[in-house]
């Protein structure tokens, strides 16, 4: 199967990406990281990384409880071609209006389904180390 290149095949998967991030319940993250991730991928940023799926669940789940009560949006819009995407997101409070805590970039490629065969993060925004 083709990878698919569209503008909004690009957006869906960023979506299904950001929710698999901020659900909680394991048997919801874990359906939406199989529709998002191949089961071979791989995760890397400055911080954490995961490989395969429950990998990467495993890791999803223990930012979750590092940053309990913040949430990951998207900023700005997805931009792709062929099979590489790249999209900014921010970590802000769950419930309240406020300023974002943590902000990156992801850049992933594409497998041939159009799942995420590789993510790699930069942290664009990290808070100062407390003295």
């Amino acid at each position: 199967m083709e990878t698919q290149t569209n503008s909004n095949n690009f957006q869906a998967l960023v979506d299904r990406y950001l929710a698999a991030w901020n659900e909680t319940d394991a048997e919801r993250r874990r359906k939406l990281i199989a529709s998002t991730y191949t089961e071979t991928a791989r995760y890397l940023d400055p911080m954490m990384a995961g490989e395969n799926q429950a990998g990467i669940d495993a890791m999803i789940e223990a930012a979750q409880g590092q940053f309990a009560g913040l949430r990951f949006r998207q900023t700005g819009t997805a931009d792709g071609h062929h099979d590489r995407v790249r999209f900014s997101w921010e970590l802000v409070p769950a419930q309240a209006q406020g300023p974002a805590v943590v902000a990156g970039t992801d850049f992933g490629l594409l497998a041939p389904d159009g799942r995420l065969q590789t993510v790699t993060g930069f942290i664009d925004l990290m808070p100062a180390a407390q003295s």
